[in-house]
């Protein structure tokens, strides 16, 4: 069978990886020229929005599905007017675009921080009178790793914020005090059926995610799948999607929907039985999905603008090396380390600390994650 990809970066690439064992072939359709998937397939290094390339890939795939969500959405709407393509068009319409997302929450009865869209300076600060300080203010669309934000501490901050994000409609949110953040990823096939993985603690600095942490057994674990149960199914999901929550107290706030597989999910490459990424394909492709069942706690740590010395990695037990080929600059994730465990819990995070060490990531290095909390254990 053969795949169209949107996109060739890592996520396209480890799509690929993960479909070599169920034996299907792939083309990606994307603009740049050191696209880190182009090994695992054929490589459209063409814009977007250029006709012979899309029609190239309609003639060539059976079924089309994308990486990243800030795609043309024309070229997504077309694409699906031609062959079949998950997840569809209408789906990411709603969620590429804050606004609309956060309004499909609310219609389906789940929390959220408080929120007001804004399209101009004057309505951020008239917003600001119900929302309080301090907030945040995010483009409603193209925004991630924490670009297109803007953090507001007072009203000083409203003017710059404003300019910061370009003068792009908005939605601007309350901040809270939030014990965890959170996410799980689901798939669900045409049929609606839908596998679901352990929930995911992550961790950020910069805006960017450092860590995240595979919560087997996790108390919020069932409330997390009840939500995304309802997000799917009203959708009529086809794929794997992540949404990414706020544990406040015992309440959790959804704080956006990825229609995709998700960085918080590549602990499952190692740890599932199935990974996230075959189960997308799987679910895509109309094959029975896989089971997600883990006997191991796992962790996965983000490379970011740094490429640590590989013996360095090799020499911690339990550590699996995803670089994705792609030149190192700031602020940019060039590969992945998952850490499978066979410990203890003290061990474990001793382990976890050395790698967070070698990752740059040093205040992370400096705290317990398994050994001083009931939530997880070490087999």
């Amino acid at each position: 069978m053969n795949i169209g990809v949107l996109g060739g970066g890592q996520l396209a690439r480890m799509m690929a990886q993960a479909g070599s064992s169920l034996g299907l072939s792939f083309m990606f359709l994307c603009p740049d020229s050191h696209a880190c998937a182009a090994p695992y397939g054929e490589h459209l290094c063409a814009p977007y929005e250029d006709k012979r390339a899309q029609e190239h890939l309609v003639k060539w795939a059976d079924v089309v599905t994308y990486e990243f969500e800030n795609i043309p959405l024309s070229l997504v709407e077309s694409l699906q007017r031609q062959i079949p393509l998950h997840p569809a068009s209408s789906i990411l319409s709603v969620v590429r675009d804050r606004l609309p997302e956060k309004l499909l929450f609310h219609t389906l009865g789940i929390p959220t921080v408080n929120f007001a869209p804004v399209d101009s300076l004057e309505k951020l600060i008239n917003a600001m009178e119900d929302i309080g300080f301090p907030a945040v203010l995010k483009n409603r669309t193209q925004g991630y790793d924490g670009k297109g934000q803007a953090l507001l501490r007072k009203e000083i901050d409203l003017s710059a914020a404003w300019e910061e994000v370009g003068k792009a409609p908005c939605i601007v949110e309350s901040m809270v005090e939030f014990r965890r953040e959170l996410s799980i990823i689901a798939a669900r096939n045409q049929n609606g059926d839908m596998v679901f993985y352990p929930v995911s603690e992550n961790h950020h600095r910069d805006g960017i995610l450092r860590l995240s942490i595979s919560r087997e057994d996790d108390p919020m674990q069932v409330r997390a799948k009840a939500k995304i149960i309802s997000i799917m199914d009203n959708l009529d999901y086809v794929g794997v999607m992540a949404l990414e929550l706020f544990q406040v107290g015992d309440q959790l706030l959804a704080n956006e929907v990825a229609p995709r597989v998700h960085n918080s999910g590549h602990w499952t490459i190692e740890a599932a039985e199935t990974s996230q990424f075959e189960n997308h394909l799987r679910a895509i492709c109309g094959l029975p999905l896989g089971e997600t069942s883990s006997a191991q706690t796992s962790a996965m740590v983000n490379l970011i603008g740094r490429l640590p010395v590989e013996a360095e990695i090799r020499n911690i037990p339990g550590a699996s090396l995803h670089f994705y080929d792609k030149s190192v600059k700031t602020g940019r994730k060039v590969g992945h380390v998952t850490l499978t465990s066979d410990c203890s819990p003290e061990e474990f995070d001793l382990r976890l600390a050395a790698l967070l060490q070698l990752a740059g990531e040093a205040e992370l290095a400096g705290r317990k994650f398994f050994n001083s909390t009931p939530l997880t254990q070490c087999p």
